[in-house]
């Protein structure tokens, strides 16, 4: 029974009309990069070395022997210490737009006309997005900002707490 289900599910195509509505509350799930750079002792089990030590203490102490003349894979050293996930919570949903390519092949420019101005144009600007390009697939506009690096995939999930608060629950009308 559940094969079947599972297989029912994937096999349907869902548009984001259907899972998303407008002026609804997510949480914004995302994987970020760090701007620093992590220490040997806080990536790994290595202790601070004396604090008299010359050329810092955050380091190890002894990175191989003479030879072979190359440092070995499994010494401990500085970099980046991996990927941060963030959650960012209270994402409102202002718009789910439609994409510029229709379903029957056709090029519409109507997905930013509101009631406020009925000017048919597309939601990319001018020259499109810096390092993305031209908005074509179907999309959401969310209140703020959402962090992550261009193009990686972010996961919006329901709310852990229902929001209570004005800001919730005021509907908003776009007017560009």
């Amino acid at each position: 029974i559940n094969a079947e289900y599972m297989e029912a599910v994937v096999s349907t195509q869902s548009t984001w009309e259907a899972v998303v509505s407008t002026q609804s509350t997510w949480e914004a799930v995302v994987s970020t990069q760090s701007t620093w750079e992590a220490v040997v002792s806080t990536q790994s089990t290595w202790a601070r070395l004396p604090r008299k030590t010359h050329r810092g203490l955050r380091k190890v102490a002894c990175i191989g022997s003479w030879h072979p003349a190359r440092v070995a894979y499994s010494v401990a050293r500085v970099g980046q210490y991996g990927y941060h996930h963030r959650t960012e919570l209270r994402k409102k949903i202002y718009m789910v737009g439609d994409g510029v390519v229709g379903e029957d092949g056709k090029k519409n420019y109507k997905s930013a006309t509101t009631e406020h101005d009925l000017t048919e144009k597309s939601i990319t600007p001018m020259g499109g997005f810096p390092h993305y390009g031209e908005v074509l697939q179907d999309f959401l506009m969310v209140k703020g900002s959402v962090p992550g690096c261009k193009k990686r995939p972010i996961t919006l999930r329901k709310p852990l707490h229902t929001p209570t608060t004005t800001a919730a629950k005021e509907e908003v009308k776009l007017k560009f």
